[in-house]
């Protein structure tokens, strides 16, 4: 009995610190917030991957596993973020011809609003005496992670708290437009897919493809561009203004 319980115990101490633990607690995490979400009707204003935020929190302020350790663990599924967002793609090359039609109105509305989308963030943490650190971590939220986390280590930010900005970014984005669209009597999916991509990135994406696929096609146009033009412009603009 007592040699079980000191295998018991040295594998509660060793289980921790195993990557498929991680993968193991992140995957369970997120089909339970799958579940949830469906059990709760598919709110607008809790999307699944903020269900299983929460739920993977809770496991991990209970069990003996820092984040740094899950960080580590989790580290390829953090690399498959770069092909999920290139697999994007696909739906937009399907969607190219009503692109083709509409490339003057992106072209105008896409730089504006992805200046104003890092602007106002930085701008009142800026009012509120926020470090350059936390400044730095703020600014790219409204990007997709993959390209986020190149742009946040670039100005030297905190990817810990820039993912925790994503997270709330897309969640308010999504619920945001829905509400501002449904006020606004907008129904055109590309509109609405545009402006979902755009502020909320792939949380947004997501909600798009719920939409339909023309929304979700122009939901991946306005991420893969956002990302593209932030990671150009904000990276010069910040050593600019110093």
């Amino acid at each position: 009995m007592s040699e079980l319980l000191l295998r018991l115990e040295s594998l509660a101490h060793t289980l921790p610190q195993r990557p498929e633990t991680a993968i193991v607690l992140t995957l369970a995490a997120y089909f339970a917030g799958l579940r949830l979400f469906n059990w709760l009707r598919s709110p607008a204003w809790c999307p699944p991957i903020l269900l299983a935020a929460c739920l993977l929190a809770g496991l991990l302020a209970l069990l003996p596993l820092g984040y740094t350790e899950y960080h580590r663990g989790v580290g390829w599924l953090t690399w498959l973020l770069g092909p999920a967002t290139v697999a994007l793609g696909v739906p937009l090359y399907q969607q190219v011809h009503h692109i083709r039609t509409l490339w003057k109105p992106i072209v105008l509305t896409l730089p504006p609003a992805a200046i104003l989308a890092a602007g106002y963030a930085v701008g009142i943490a800026w009012l509120l005496d926020a470090p350059p650190t936390v400044l730095a971590s703020l600014a790219p939220k409204s990007v997709t992670a993959p390209i986020a986390m190149g742009i946040v280590e670039e100005l030297r930010g905190s990817v810990p708290l820039l993912m925790g900005a994503l997270l709330i970014t897309g969640v308010m984005a999504t619920l945001s437009i829905t509400l501002l669209a449904r006020w606004g009597n907008i129904h055109d999916p590309r509109v609405i897919g545009f402006a979902l991509g755009v502020n909320g990135h792939a949380i947004g994406t997501v909600r798009a493809f719920d939409i339909g696929p023309t929304a979700g096609a122009f939901a991946s146009l306005g991420m893969s561009l956002t990302g593209v033009f932030t990671a150009l412009w904000l990276p010069m603009m910040w050593y600019f203004v110093g």
